[in-house]
């Protein structure tokens, strides 16, 4: 398996957790077609870099990004991505890096564009002294930073229009998902786990803001309450057990194995409210690391979830 484990580095698993997800498992929600490059006109200007002309040779560091990119359209010109985009299928993963990115093997592709989420070894500054245009996307840490992330690359990209339509209708979908979620007199609680070395993800996080949208309280927050480490800290199989979680969300289930069978045969946890209630929910792990349109099949899983409990 080509997923990333969790780091022993707060920061370091942060980026791998949001950045670097990996084996994609196709959903039914379909990357959009796109309807054509808009009729902008260049140049084109997104924070400090302006595009003269429509980029035709994108490389794209990012499995987010990837999926940005041919959600809205563009995925024709799209050269190279990767090692770790492998969703929309047709994506062209290569062996190009983009948690540890090199700029000889960037430039010898000799793109119009590079996009990346992570500026390791400072290779935005070697890439821009190449000449080579560079868009860095951080890993979002709001749904605002999804949307506008995808904004930029279709202005960039002259599909500013199929963009917005991308926004739209992740909107839409996320309103409808969560307006008809019942009221409870007291949150329903969550694990959310990462992988086998119990890292988890805090409500300050990505992640962590979607089981928010879906009312539900992490049992992680008091582990990282300073944000020491990043939003994701590394909880003790006796701080699980005992916060006893209504769910236990599994994003290590491709990469780790992990099931509500293995979960309920760990020390100590058959007895957890979420295990005897079957609420030990297996999700994908590239879906869960990747802040893409694919985000509301993410928060879909969790609704489901959590509509099955009764108020």
């Amino acid at each position: 398996m080509s997923r990333r484990t969790p780091r022993l580095l707060a920061a370091t698993l942060a980026v791998a957790a949001l950045a670097l997800g990996a084996c994609a498992q196709k959903t039914d929600d379909q990357p959009a077609a796109g309807t054509g490059p808009s009729s902008a006109a260049y140049p084109v200007t997104v924070g400090k870099l302006t595009l003269d002309k429509r980029p035709e040779k994108i490389i794209s560091l990012s499995p987010s990004v990837t999926e940005m990119l041919f959600a809205i359209g563009a995925g024709p010109q799209v050269v190279a991505a990767d090692d770790n985009s492998n969703y929309p299928p047709e994506a062209p993963k290569s062996d190009l890096s983009g948690f540890q990115p090199n700029a000889e093997a960037i430039a010898a592709k000799n793109p119009d564009l590079v996009v990346l989420s992570n500026d390791t070894n400072k290779v935005v500054d070697q890439l821009t002294a190449l000449k080579i245009p560079v868009l860095l996307t951080p890993a979002a840490t709001t749904l605002d930073d999804s949307y506008r992330q995808i904004t930029d690359l279709g202005t960039l990209t002259g599909h500013a229009d199929a963009a917005a339509d991308v926004t739209g209708r992740m909107k839409d979908d996320i309103g409808k998902l969560v307006k008809d979620l019942p009221q409870r007199p007291e949150k329903l609680t969550y694990y959310h786990e990462l992988g086998t070395e119990l890292y988890s993800a805090t409500s300050k996080t990505f992640i962590g803001s979607l089981y928010a949208m879906a009312g539900l309280e992490n049992i992680a927050d008091p582990a990282d309450a300073d944000g020491k480490n990043g939003g994701y800290p590394q909880l003790s199989q006796e701080v699980i057990v005992k916060a006893d979680p209504d769910f236990i969300f599994l994003a290590d289930t491709k990469c780790c194995q992990q099931s509500a069978e293995t979960v309920k045969a760990r020390s100590g946890w058959s007895g957890l409210t979420a295990v005897k209630n079957n609420q030990v929910i297996a999700l994908d792990d590239d879906i869960a690391s990747r802040w893409g349109p694919r985000v509301v099949d993410l928060l879909r899983s969790i609704v489901d979830a959590v509509a099955k409990v009764p108020a």
